[in-house]
């Protein structure tokens, strides 16, 4: 690409991070940009098979605990409503956008709708301080195989930095930074975290991950730049 082009429409100021890293040489800026486009499209299969397999984990535990399938409608003005959350009311508030949506498009609001339009966020926050307590602390049950010194905190990080990585990649920023070098070990640790955590949900899972991996062959490749 041009440099014109590329400052123009992609800017300058974000290209000049690859600068720093490549000590200004162009070319490899060049490459190690389109190397970071790669390995943010090599992390698009296991981010997104593992926010599947997560979501259906949390939504089998709840229907369970509630012993209502239809548990993320009904709860709005259950646990979603506890005094404890507000005034944000983070879940109720993330259902009832996605039921204006449905209702928008003229489309019926069904759990199944509903639940499938939820962001990786919204099943993170099971794991957190405020909504862990008001279903009973079951959300750790999606992890019936994981070692006995990972507890609700200790999973609650790792998919936080799951959350948070998948959020660069979606908003194009880079993630083979540390500061100003070029550095994929955080990247590397989440994509361990997501093998991790999905053998922790059921260690069959494990080479099905493996299969659609090829992270490190990306990393590989930035860091022969």
């Amino acid at each position: 690409m041009k440099s014109e082009i590329r400052n123009k429409y992609l800017s300058r100021v974000r290209f000049n991070r690859y600068l720093s890293a490549t000590a200004n040489n162009s070319k490899r800026a060049e490459r190690l940009y389109n190397a970071n486009i790669r390995l943010s499209q090599a992390f698009h299969p296991i981010l997104s098979q593992f926010e599947v397999v997560f979501r259906n984990g949390i939504n089998n535990v709840l229907s369970t605990y509630f012993t209502d399938n239809e548990w993320i409608i009904n709860q709005k003005n259950g646990f979603m409503n506890d005094t404890s959350v507000r005034p944000k009311l983070y879940l109720r508030k993330c259902v009832e956008k996605t039921e204006r949506m449905l209702s928008d498009r003229h489309i019926p609001p069904t759990s199944g709708k509903i639940i499938s339009d939820q962001t990786f966020g919204f099943w993170t926050a099971f794991f957190s301080t405020p909504y862990y307590p008001l279903v009973g602390g079951r959300p750790i049950q999606v992890f019936a195989h994981k070692p006995a010194a990972e507890n609700r905190s200790s999973i609650f990080q790792k998919l936080e930095d799951i959350r948070m990585l998948r959020n660069r990649i979606n908003h194009c920023e880079p993630i083979c930074f540390n500061n100003h070098h070029i550095d994929c070990t955080n990247v590397l640790s989440v994509r361990n975290s997501i093998i991790d955590l999905a053998s922790w949900i059921d260690p069959e899972l494990t080479p099905f991950f493996k299969k659609i991996d090829n992270t490190q062959n990306k990393i590989n490749q930035i860091l022969t730049i």
